[in-house]
């Protein structure tokens, strides 16, 4: 080309202009034909198509895979494996194919057998939902050899049932799939214009919290989680994996947390068959409540999933929630019920119409009449006139094409027509027709039937698979393993786990938070590391528990400006990583002179030594922390002497200023807390313990810790334990199907075991149960069917005595028991009369502050109570 006709910049615009149409082109085509399935019958292409292919060659018989994989070929122009993969996905599913052979499992992540191993066919479902020739929009293939459907005439939401996935260019969906009833059931709610709300289930089961599934909109998330049980103190087991794993990434993921030292166990043991067992053994002396956490933390026993609900809608991409897609669907199959009625009536007039018109021409001799006529149009002519009689009595106009249908009628059937069996046919015919009209007139009723009747026939082992729990967070510093230790070189200021020749300060894990005081007043908490500097002369350093409100250190300190050393309680439950903070009052040359770490908020009392040369009467003297009030953490603190100290020394060790812990119980998680959140089971002393009794009619006790795990479906009541209280219950002796009542003393202190309190037949089942003090129940029972049922109010207290656990108590004396309803105890009663009577007393005199509350302290800092007992803590003198 010649410089006088090339022209760069107008080659580079038409080069731009070519890259965006073909672009645009090719993102258009991924989105609509390749990766977003259609709303109208929520399949992609790949999958519309083998669907056809099937219905094509369906005889009822099996067919080979790769049979049908060739057959969908003459639709599909992008090759075997695009086909073989969607055809193994839609099979694995059950819904609408029937499979056999080897088609993998989506559980342990098994491939399928070569297609020519493995068979399919359309599932009755399918057949009814799916295909319907006189009411499905055909376009010609791409090769314009055959004829394919633009989307298939669904009549179920089946993109929500069975979930879909695909990324395009700038575009990605993620529909969650969902249960078969209760999309059957929402689209009934939907159809009487009733609220529903749609959730996802999967084949694997497993655990899902929907709390932010967002309808599946984006935006949306769900945590799934592993069943996880336990088997015994040494043993966990995995019945169940969360969607989008499977058991080999599991384990794999196990055994990376365990070589990572996030978690303990000693092995790992696969025994999937038919369904799935994972056994995890755990290492000496593990917990194996906070082994499951550490579980749901650190490995693929929880994942979260964002879903992203996108489908093709006139040509082009929605993003919808799954409860929009669900009425759309729905709207969608009374539409098509309705074309079926309106085609079907279509038909049946038409078949009485002409069973009317045959009945006339045998019945009346028209056929007679023609054998005189000497051309075909006189025949014509001749029916004519001998059915204009007639003419009026039918819906339409009588047309030369069904006078040529009685022409074609031969001798033989007209000499055996019999009118009786004509008339029976037409009765029926109208019959049909009288129903197909009142569905048409209620078709909502129409609509709601076909969906109850797809519960009935298809409905069955479709149940609920993955169950919908709350869960509540786990803090994976809490739970990890300690796989780490902390040195400290004091003098030079490093912290961190590579410091191997320095002092041991403690074990911890690689994801610790460390907190680090130092002689000058200033603390910091850093991210543990190999190694890490964090200034020098550090006086103290340990992991940090965030929000930990009983870990209280005790502090005085020289403040450079004045000279005066001043004393202080305060928590650190939350500050900011790598920031400075100063717990003196940040004057040059200020300096802690005592400090001490107490883990349970101890207070301890240490002697203070003046300096010779001050003019103070008293320079030895003992300093009591318990007299100090629990302050914010940049509180000045109270004066401890104005005069110079020498040296600073611990005397004796204090008890907790904080008393015992308040617990609280989340029923919806199974979890204890002290944030208020739930039912309050009391304060906790050191030697406390929790009962909990459960539905299986067994107790245990244990610990408070806030790692343990209780079972929300299983636990019937949770409480304090106190070994003087009884506990109430009544249970249906399974031998002798009779109602017994008891009352017994927990006689039992091995922790973390069950004891059976009720008889040990399997079909013993516990109906009430209750730590109340003064227990009430409500039993509704009668002579017999035919008499009246009563309604009695009874105190259990006063029904039997305490007797020992493993007693079968007293069988209740009514003939037949209706039901049992548990009532707020007289204690409880007696308690909110209290309530209301302190409400009306005079409010108390707000307590007066300490003198020697120096001014400058925080106002607002929270105030503990320092009255009560507890364990001793750490000190570290200075001075």
């Amino acid at each position: 080309m010649s410089d006088e006709t090339y022209d760069p910049t107008h080659q580079k615009e038409i080069l731009d202009d070519m890259f965006e149409k073909y672009f645009l082109e090719y993102a258009s085509y991924v989105i609509l034909e390749r990766a977003v399935p259609a709303m109208e019958d929520g399949l992609k292409p790949v999958q519309r198509r083998l669907l056809h292919a099937l219905k094509e060659m369906d005889d009822g018989r099996f067919n080979k895979v790769a049979n049908v994989i060739g057959s969908t070929m003459q639709f599909h122009p992008h090759g075997d494996a695009s086909i073989g993969d969607a055809i193994v996905n839609i099979g694995q599913k059950e819904l609408l194919l029937d499979i056999q052979g080897n088609w993998g499992d989506i559980r342990t992540g098994d491939s399928a057998a070569a297609p020519r191993y493995i068979e399919v066919r359309l599932s009755k479902f399918g057949q009814e939902v799916l295909f319907n020739e006189d009411t499905t929009e055909w376009q010609m293939s791409y090769d314009g050899r055959k004829r394919e459907p633009v989307t298939l005439p669904a009549k179920f939401p089946l993109v929500l049932e069975m979930g879909a996935e695909g990324i395009a260019v700038g575009l990605s969906t993620k529909i969650l799939p969902h249960n078969f009833i209760e999309l059957c059931e929402a689209s009934i709610k939907h159809l009487k214009k009733q609220p529903f709300v749609l959730y996802p289930d999967f084949l694997t089961g497993g655990l899902i919290d929907v709390a932010h599934y967002n309808d599946g909109a984006r935006g949306g998330k769900v945590k799934m989680r592993a069943k996880i049980s336990e088997v015994d103190k040494k043993t966990l087991k995995i019945s169940e994996i969360p969607f989008s794993t499977t058991t080999g990434s599991l384990i794999e993921s196990i055994i990376k947390a365990n070589d990572s030292g996030k978690i303990k166990i000693k092995k790992v043991e696969d025994n999937t068959a038919k369904d799935v067992e994972i056994l995890i053994h755990l290492a000496p002396n593990t917990s194996t409540d906070i082994t499951i956490d550490a579980l749901y933390a650190f490995t693929n026993c929880e994942v979260s999933v964002s879903p992203n609900a996108v489908v093709i809608a006139d040509q082009k991409p929605r993003f919808l929630g799954v409860s929009d897609i669900l009425r759309n669907s729905t709207d969608q199959t009374m539409y098509l019920l309705k074309r079926e009625l309106e085609i079907r009536r279509a038909e049946l007039m038409e078949k009485l119409l002409y069973s009317s018109l045959e009945k006339i021409f045998i019945e009346n001799r028209i056929y007679r009449d023609i054998e005189e006529c000497e051309t075909f149009e006189a025949v014509i002519e001749t029916i004519d006139r001998g059915l204009e009689p007639y003419k009026k009595d039918f819906y339409r106009e009588i047309v030369r094409e069904d006078i040529l249908r009685l022409t074609e009628i031969r001798i033989k059937r007209i000499s055996k027509y019999d009118g009786f069996k004509a008339d029976e046919l037409m009765k029926k015919l109208q019959e049909e027709l009288l129903e197909v009209n009142d569905n048409l007139e209620n078709l909502v009723r129409y609509t709601i039937n076909f969906f109850q009747e797809l519960i009935r026939k298809y409905g069955k082992g479709r149940e609920r698979r993955t169950e919908i729990l709350q869960f509540g967070e786990v803090q994976a510093a809490i739970v990890a393993a300690n796989n780490q230790k902390l040195y400290v070189d004091r003098e030079n200021g490093f912290i961190g786990y590579g410091l191997k020749k320095d002092e041991f300060v403690m074990d911890c894990s690689d994801i610790d938070d460390i907190i680090v005081f130092r002689a000058d007043g200033k603390f910091s908490v850093v991210k543990i590391q190999d190694k890490v500097f964090v200034g020098k002369n550090i006086i103290y350093c340990a992991v940090f528990r965030k929000n930990d409100e009983r870990k209280i250190y005790n502090v005085m300190y020289l403040d450079g400006k004045s000279g005066r050393t001043f004393a202080k309680r305060f928590a650190v439950t939350g500050v900011t990583r790598d920031k400075e903070y100063d717990v003196t009052k940040g004057s040059p040359r200020s300096k802690v002179t005592y400090f001490s770490a107490n883990e349970n908020g101890e207070a301890e009392v240490v002697t203070v030594n003046l300096t010779a040369s001050s003019n103070a009467k008293k320079k030895v003297f003992d300093f009591n922390f318990a007299d100090l009030l629990i302050k914010n953490r940049s509180a000045m603190g109270n004066l401890v002497s104005k005069y110079a100290v020498r040296k600073i020394a611990f005397k004796t060790a204090g008890k907790s200023t904080l008393g015992g812990v308040d617990i609280w119980y989340t029923p919806t998680l199974g979890r204890l807390n002290k944030d208020g959140h739930g039912n309050f089971l009391g304060n906790f002393g050191p030697s406390d313990k929790i009962l909990v009794l459960y539905n299986t009619g067994e107790y245990e006790l244990t610990n408070f810790e806030l790692t343990n795990h209780y079972d929300p479906r299983q636990v019937v009541t949770i409480c304090k334990y106190q070994e003087k209280r009884p506990v109430s219950c009544i249970y249906l002796d399974g031998e002798h199907r009779h109602y017994h009542i008891k009352r017994f003393l927990i006689e039992t202190s091995t922790m973390d075991k069950k004891f059976t309190f009720i008889s040990e037949h399997p079909k013993s089942e516990l109906v009430f149960a209750t730590c109340d003090k003064k227990p009430r129940v409500e039993i509704r029972h009668r002579k017999d069917r035919k008499t009246e049922v009563t309604t009695d109010l009874y105190k259990v207290d006063e029904m039997i005595d305490v007797k020992g656990w493993k007693a079968l108590g007293n069988k209740l004396p009514f003939d037949k028991i209706v039901s049992f309803k548990a009532l707020a105890s007289e204690e409880e009663e007696e308690i909110e009369e209290d309530i209301l009577e302190e409400e009306t007393n005079d409010e108390q005199p707000e307590n007066e502050p300490e003198e020697n509350d120096t001014e400058g302290n925080d106002p607002e800092a929270p105030d503990f109570d320092h009255t009560k007992p507890g364990s001793e803590g750490e000190q570290l003198g200075l001075f």
